[in-house]
């Protein structure tokens, strides 16, 4: 069971970095201010600050990350590695656990520094820097695949020509970005409490930068960057989407774009260099930067407030869609920025994310409202006016020695190898929907996580552990926990429908459980109140030279954090995918979108079989939506 782990990429920082998209969307008001029946219902000590902006306005009062007891965690996390443990195995572990919580045990000790740091005054939130660094900016992996997520969007008709498309979600993205700019952009709201908005700073103008041991983010002032970043054929364009201080138009976006179609040249494929090992693109990234002429240019793609990849493809399936926004040819991108906008040959379009600095959803609030204001023609896209004085977008220019010629050869390479060990299968599901699973009376989400559950039971026969993301953002500079799927309750379900001798009501009554042993536990994460963050915590306030305790040494420790499948939802009406890669070798990644009428999922592994999983979560989307028709209600006869 354990030394699955070992043939894995398990090192201490993979089994931390999970993906920190969210469980679901949180609710938000898209330009509009909050409304007074919202503002009446937030409870005391929620004060607004208005000198921050509308955005930023309840980022001082937001409460601090808890630190949940000895007590609880250790009963949660027993809960949690129950089903995934023989029983000498969970025997072994309780020992542990207790010996860690006991009075006088090592686990007290770290306690009292952890609550130490949280009622720190200078300390907003006592896992952000910890964990930005272990999950992220230590993390030496390629960004891609490990830590990139794409979007891919619905088709808009009305844009096939590329140039075209590319204006029209520039000038959407930039109506965005000029109410995160200003501050004006409203708060998103869970549960009707606001949510920590300090990351949106990290959206525009940003870019992760590498650096030994850990990477670093560097962020540019709006004013004076006002310039968008184009890729096409390799070439590096600078596009200013401001010429004195006036935005450009769609119509004069759609010719700055067309005429880089007209002049771009094949060139070096200098963005393969952000693919490598961090490690490999910190010493590569040195002698790049060591040119004037290559400081500079790496200045202008840094500071741009977004980068627009104009790719030499036409993919038409979902999965030809998905590559092509998750990695592309790993040339004409650069991997280190926050947000590229992926436009096709053929008028298709996407997003990749990077988002060491930035959860899912801000960005996947970015792309719906890019795509509603689109879709519903909400601005004046149509503008025929051009200005006869605008200037020709600029091509950033680099200089390559024999050596970085060479840099760029072994980046190829070694992207060729990670990318080509990655099977991906889209599973587009048009059974039902939401809106079924809502007149079951479930959670949409919990039953879709039940789906996943049963289709990785059919093809193992067992349960492993699944990660799946629960957001934090309520609290101040909050991120994500994990919330761990697998529970007695799911397996219990599992079993029985694999069990053709166990009666329907009991299957329904099983499957029922389950989901409410899912929203328990995902209820509590969002609250601050799950087993991994605190763990992990604890582990930090070690001082060196101290014993690591028993618990940390466990097998059951690593193996159930080791994530078999690492799964979250981001869903929208106006995205046709999104997806990422598994954590571990012996791990899928499974994202799904849950809307009205279909559901998605987007499967992810290294050769372990990604179309028959693809398979066994169709016919277990089939399976549940079969054992729980019989309980709807009869319609009443018409009199």
């Amino acid at each position: 069971m354990f030394n699955a782990v070992a043939r894995g990429r398990a090192t201490a920082s993979s089994l931390f970095r999970h993906r920190i998209l969210p469980q679901s969307s949180p609710k938000f008001i898209a330009m509009a201010p909050v409304n007074a029946r919202q503002q009446s219902t937030l409870p005391a000590g929620y004060k607004e600050d208005h000198a921050k902006g509308a955005m930023l306005r309840f980022e001082d009062s937001l409460p601090r990350l808890p630190v949940p007891t000895l007590e609880e965690t250790a009963k949660r996390y027993l809960k949690s590695v129950h089903p995934l443990l023989s029983k000498p195995e969970f025997d072994a572990t309780t020992k542990a656990v207790n010996d860690f919580v006991a009075p006088g045990g090592p686990g007290e000790t770290l306690q009292k520094r952890l609550i130490a740091r949280r009622e720190d005054p200078n300390v907003r939130n006592w896992i952000y820097e910890w964990w930005n660094d272990a999950a992220y900016m230590a993390y030496r992996d390629p960004v891609v695949p490990y830590v990139s997520y794409f979007y891919s969007h619905r088709d808009d008709r009305k844009r096939r020509n590329p140039a075209k498309r590319a204006a029209a979600i520039s000038t959407a993205v930039l109506e965005f970005k000029k109410s995160v700019d200003s501050g004006s952009l409203e708060p998103e709201y869970m549960k009707k409490l606001p949510m920590a908005m300090s990351s949106y700073e990290w959206m525009f103008n940003c870019s992760r930068v590498p650096k030994k041991p850990s990477d670093t983010s560097v962020k540019y002032p709006a004013e004076g960057n006002a310039h968008i970043l184009v890729i096409r054929k390799n070439q590096f364009w600078k596009l200013p989407h401001e010429i004195n201080g006036q935005q450009l138009n769609t119509s004069e976006l759609e010719l700055q774009f067309q005429r880089i179609y007209e002049k771009a040249e094949k060139s070096a494929p200098i963005g393969i260099l952000t693919s490598q090992n961090r490690d490999v693109w910190t010493d590569v990234y040195q002698r790049l930067s060591a040119l004037d002429v290559n400081k500079s240019a790496l200045q202008a793609i840094e500071s741009a407030s977004f980068v627009v990849c104009l790719d030499d493809a036409s993919p038409v399936t979902l999965e030809e869609r998905a590559h092509q926004y998750w990695h592309g040819d790993g040339s004409n991108r650069w991997f280190d920025k926050p947000l590229q906008f992926i436009i096709n040959d053929n008028g298709t379009s996407g997003f990749m994310g990077e988002h060491s600095m930035m959860d899912g959803t801000p960005t996947h609030r970015l792309n719906d409202y890019a795509n509603q204001l689109i879709f519903t023609n909400a601005l004046d896209f149509d503008d025929p006016n051009v200005r006869s004085s605008l200037p020709t977008p600029t091509p950033i220019r680099f200089e390559l020695s024999a050596e970085l010629k060479t840099d760029v050869e072994a980046a190829q390479h070694h992207f060729a190898r990670q990318i080509g060990a990655h099977e991906l299968r889209v599973q587009a599901y048009q059974g039902y929907g939401k809106g079924l699973i809502k007149k079951f009376k479930c959670s949409p989400d919990a039953y879709v996580q039940m789906i996943i559950q049963l289709a990785y039971h059919k093809f193992y026969g067992k349960n492993r552990p699944t990660y799946e993301s629960a957001a934090t953002r309520r609290f101040q500079q909050g991120r994500t926990e994990t919330c761990r799927t697998v529970s007695d309750e799911s397996v219990a379900f599992c079993n029985a429908m694999a069990d053709h001798s166990v009666a329907p009501e009991q299957a329904q009554k099983l499957f029922r459980d389950a989901l409410n042993a899912h929203v328990k536990y995902i209820s509590d994460a969002s609250d601050g109140r799950g087993v991994d963050r605190h763990l992990f915590g604890l582990k930090k306030c070690l001082k060196e030279g101290e014993d690591v305790p028993g618990l940390y040494k466990d097998p059951a420790y690593s193996y159930s954090s080791s994530w078999y499948i690492s799964s979250s939802q981001l869903s929208s009406e106006y995205f046709n995918g999104y997806g990422w890669s598994q954590v571990i070798d012996d791990g899928w990644g499974i994202a799904y979108m849950i809307n009205e009428n279909s559901l998605q999922f987007n499967v992810v592994s290294k050769g372990l079989g990604s179309e028959r999983m693809s398979f066994y979560l169709n016919e277990a989307a089939g399976d549940i939506r079969d054992l729980m028709l019989p309980t709807l209600e009869a319609p009443k006869a018409k009199l």
